[in-house]
């Protein structure tokens, strides 16, 4: 294989030194030092356009005539590489609402959407990991240059505040950014971008409808939530009756309570006016029915049609263990770098930044809080047999011909998705 730094051809990226002192037409701008296209005009250098990006260090601590501080340029290029993967998140995230989008979710699809979201989660680590490069420059070194950035902050960080809207970080739990809306440190156009993308489905959106239509949830079909119910209820009559038969008073005391906490958890998940005033005051982020959908894919995660719609669960909830972690490696550095000075866009710095790492900044807070209802596997109500057979159908698209046809959920996966009776074979 050729070496992509030489080829034959004229040279396209140069420097304009070279240019100045070009002789004639055939040796115009022609340095041993660079590399020549080849015959398609295309090089390495060229296709990654590395004129624009190796020339965009531009040191401010090295303005009129100073010394430019040595670890400028690692801070200029971590913040530059955190952009560039932020615009990579953002075109994973946007490819991945557009597949949610559409009127019917193909199974085909469904490992697509997870491949992409675990890109992302790559990508999180990989950012997560840039703090520790930077750890290498001391408070110190950073205060050589912090009075140059003048009112640069990462807080205007135009792609970053576009990526929180697109994955669905609630707007009326957004901490004010130095007593301030944070869209008030944008242009009127960034400004403008950022309220369309507000009206747009997040991908919280997205995933929220497409729970809502799990296949088992509808009366008509196998009515989970209801079978759940009952089954739920037995089990806490049984952890009654354990208590009361218990003769030491010691043990029964801790059985007694540790029964009023299962209690007081699935009384609050049955009752949907208790979920939808949680879901008012920003504290659940599903709504019922998908929170139902939820659980029933955690349960019953084994069967081959849920498998995939399991491993997507557990992508988003990687996801936002990771955006997670980078805010709080993102505080971390911070305060060790500038302790409790203000920031450098004139915000409270570390405190402000420690305020975002709570739950109000997590988008699926829901799905982290699944394992508060879970039951032991004999507690989960059995599939009918129809249920069973229609979950573990492996193609997405169901001959009309088929005996499944006329049970087919539409709007679920290849927009269809067996719906079964809730009559036991």
């Amino acid at each position: 294989m050729a070496c992509p730094y030489f080829s034959t051809g004229r040279l396209s990226y140069r420097s304009q030194e070279t240019k100045k002192n070009a002789k004639d037409d055939n040796t115009e701008g022609i340095d041993s030092n660079f590399p020549v296209p080849g015959v398609d005009g295309v090089t390495y250098f060229t296709y990654l356009q590395l004129d624009k990006i190796l020339n965009a260090q531009i040191t401010e601590s090295g303005s009129f005539g100073r010394i430019p501080a040595h670890d400028e340029t690692l801070f200029i290029i971590t913040h530059q590489a955190f952009e560039l993967w932020f615009k990579q998140i953002l075109h994973e995230i946007n490819s991945i609402r557009d597949i949610l989008t559409a009127e019917y979710l193909e199974e085909r699809n469904s490992l697509c959407v997870i491949s992409r979201l675990n890109r992302v989660i790559a990508i999180l680590k990989l950012c997560s990991a840039q703090f520790g490069i930077l750890g290498t420059m001391t408070p110190q070194d950073f205060l050589d240059f912090r009075d140059c950035l003048g009112s640069a902050s990462g807080f205007q960080s135009f792609q970053f505040r576009l990526l929180e809207i697109r994955c669905g970080v609630v707007e009326e739990l957004r901490v004010a950014y130095n007593k301030q809306h944070f869209m008030e440190s944008f242009s009127d156009e960034e400004t403008k971008l950022l309220k369309k993308a507000q009206s747009e489905p997040s991908l919280l959106h997205l995933i929220n409808d497409w729970l809502s239509r799990t296949p088992g949830l509808k009366k008509q079909t196998f009515d989970f939530w209801s079978k759940f119910k009952v089954s739920v209820h037995a089990m806490l009559e049984e952890m009654k009756a354990a208590v009361q038969e218990e003769p030491d008073a010691e043990i029964r005391e801790e059985k007694h309570r540790n029964y009023l906490r299962y209690e007081k958890n699935f009384n609050e998940l049955f009752d949907e006016d208790y979920h939808n005033g949680l879901l008012k005051r920003h504290e659940r982020r599903f709504t019922y029915q998908a929170m139902q959908g939820a659980l029933m894919i955690s349960f019953y995660r084994d069967e081959p049609r849920f498998h995939l719609p399991f491993q997507l669960l557990q992508a988003l909830m990687d996801l936002d263990s990771h955006f997670m972690k980078f805010r709080q490696d993102h505080t971390t550095m911070v305060q060790r770098m500038v302790g409790s000075k203000l920031g450098t866009g004139g915000s409270s710095g570390y405190l402000y930044l420690r305020s975002t790492c709570s739950d109000r900044y997590k988008i699926f807070l829901d799905l982290l809080n699944l394992s508060t209802y879970l039951v032991p596997r004999d507690r989960i109500p059995p599939l009918s047999n129809r249920m069973k057979r229609s979950l573990s159908i492996q193609n997405g698209h169901i001959p009309s011909d088929s005996p499944f046809a006329e049970e087919l959920d539409s709007g679920y996966q290849a927009g269809s998705l067996p719906s079964v009776s809730i009559s036991e074979e």
